[in-house]
């Protein structure tokens, strides 16, 4: 990001006004999506409900094994008789009306402990990450007519207390074509997740981030897609859903000040390499010029069988080629004169 100042939208008309402010260093921090990944695969278990099968589950009834000599498994089996059910087997995770295999416990490890550091910069990385009009158009973001991102709305837009202003503002920052993507996103979930309380699913939609509620999450919270923060407790859930960097955010002016105190530049991460082409470096002029050249590497020799291979019996025996040869003229010798005599 080498722009300096950002533009204000008016919260009456959200025409850009003359007025700007300066950009806030957390928006040159380095974009890590691994590190954004992996803190949000933890950070999203730390909601999760235990839950497990009742511990008596498969084991209701009274069973025994028929022991060997009776041609049949020794699975326990339910005793009495009168009844299909005796003599089935019982307990096994493989037997009907049994246990499942290592029934499920509450004692799990169900939430997760990430650094302190590490949820740090991934937060600061999906905030550099809003400022990017690809990342954003990449995430499916609807943006094409919103002047300039990061997008920052006149402090006033916090008094707002109706749903009406509220609409108005994003059509006139040209923000609503994400919310109207949002709404006809809307569906019913597929799976057995529709009868348990989240029968629909839906995209994302802008994220509104503020300082001051003065009534701003009342006008904003029935958007469609629409999700508020404030500021002094960004969330990563929602500054990346799904771990997915870009989430396109609509600021006030009062937060986006605020982004300089809460995340001063000396307390940013910083890149490890400037640079990130390594393989450009290395072979630039400056480091090839100092760096050893490369050796010539000998490659071991094969070894090859004495018996098989002439050159290298010669090479140990310089008596076997005249042998060889004798040999050879010795047999032709013989040919010939078996010749003569048929």
């Amino acid at each position: 990001m080498a722009r300096p100042q950002v533009s204000i939208h008016g919260c009456e008309d959200g025409a850009l006004i003359s007025r700007q402010l300066p950009l806030p260093a957390i928006f040159k921090a380095p974009i890590r999506p691994d590190v954004v990944h992996f803190v949000h695969s933890n950070i999203s278990k730390n909601h999760r409900q235990a839950y497990a099968v009742s511990k008596e589950a498969g084991h209701q009834t009274s069973a025994e094994s028929w022991g060997t000599g009776r041609a049949v498994a020794r699975i326990p089996r339910v005793r009495g008789g009168g009844t299909h059910r005796s003599g089935q087997g019982a307990y096994g995770n493989m037997c009907r009306s049994g246990r499942m295999f290592a029934p499920t416990k509450t004692w799990r490890k169900w939430h997760r402990r990430v650094n302190r550091k590490m949820r740090r910069y991934a937060i600061c990385s999906a905030v550099a990450a809003s400022a990017l009009p690809a990342l954003l158009m990449a995430r499916g973001h609807k943006v094409d007519k919103v002047a300039e991102v990061p997008c920052v709305v006149e402090a006033g837009v916090e008094s707002f207390s109706k749903t009406k202003q509220a609409v108005t503002l994003m059509k006139a920052i040209g923000a609503y074509d994400d919310v109207e993507k949002a709404k006809e996103s809307r569906k019913v979930r597929t799976g057995v997740g529709k009868i348990r309380n989240r029968r629909h699913t839906m995209r994302k939609g802008p994220l509104v981030i503020y300082k001051e509620d003065n009534g701003i999450t009342q006008a904003f919270r029935n958007l469609p897609g629409v999700t508020l923060l404030n500021v002094s407790r960004l969330n990563l859930l929602h500054l990346a859903p799904g771990g997915h960097l870009g989430r396109f955010c609509i600021w006030t002016e009062t937060a986006f000040k605020a982004l300089g105190e809460i995340y001063p530049s000396d307390s940013l991460p910083r890149d490890m390499m400037k640079n990130g082409d390594l393989t450009r470096i290395i072979n630039s002029d400056e480091i090839q010029r100092v760096v050893r050249p490369a050796k010539a590497q000998r490659r071991p020799a094969i070894k090859k069988n004495p018996l098989k291979n002439i050159n290298v019996m010669v090479r140990l025996n310089p008596y076997a080629k005249i042998a060889k040869r004798a040999a050879t003229l010795a047999l032709l010798k013989r040919a010939k004169a078996r010749a003569v005599a048929s």
